[in-house]
C-alpha cells in the first residue's frame, strides 16, 4: 500500500488523470553529480522520470559518495614549488595537491623529507 492507504493502481490511475506520468530507467549503472568541491557518484541507484505539466523531472534514490575535486595547479606554481624546494616537478606537483594548492605549505613539506 502507498502511503495514506492508497492502493497502488488507484494512484497510477490519478496521477494519469492529473496529467502525470511516471517511467523508471532501467539498466542505470552510474550516474555522476558534478559540482565545483567535487562529485556525487552513485554507482548503483534508481531513476524515475516524472513529466507534468510539460516539465521533467528526474528522481534519483541511491547512496552517493563524495570524490573531492583535484585542485587545478599551474605551472608556473610546479616551477617555483620544484626551484624552491630542489626536487623534480612532477614531485612538485605531488606535493601541492597534497596540500590544496598551497605554495608554502608545499614548499616546507618537501624540505621536511630533504
Amino acid at each position: 500500500m502507498m502511503p495514506g492507504n492508497i492502493n497502488p493502481r488507484k494512484m497510477k490511475q490519478m496521477m494519469k488523470q492529473l496529467g502525470m506520468q511516471v517511467e523508471p530507467i532501467e539498466d542505470v549503472r552510474k550516474i555522476v553529480i558534478s559540482t565545483g568541491r567535487g562529485d556525487y557518484v552513485f554507482d548503483s541507484a534508481e531513476v524515475a522520470v516524472m513529466t507534468m505539466q510539460g516539465i521533467t523531472t528526474y528522481q534519483i534514490t541511491g547512496n552517493p559518495h563524495f570524490e573531492p575535486a583535484a585542485p587545478q595547479i599551474p605551472d608556473e606554481d610546479v616551477r617555483m614549488v620544484a626551484e624552491q624546494a630542489g626536487v623534480s616537478p612532477e614531485a612538485a606537483r605531488d606535493a601541492l595537491i597534497r596540500t590544496g594548492g598551497d605554495i608554502a605549505a608545499a614548499i616546507i613539506q618537501l624540505s621536511e623529507h630533504v
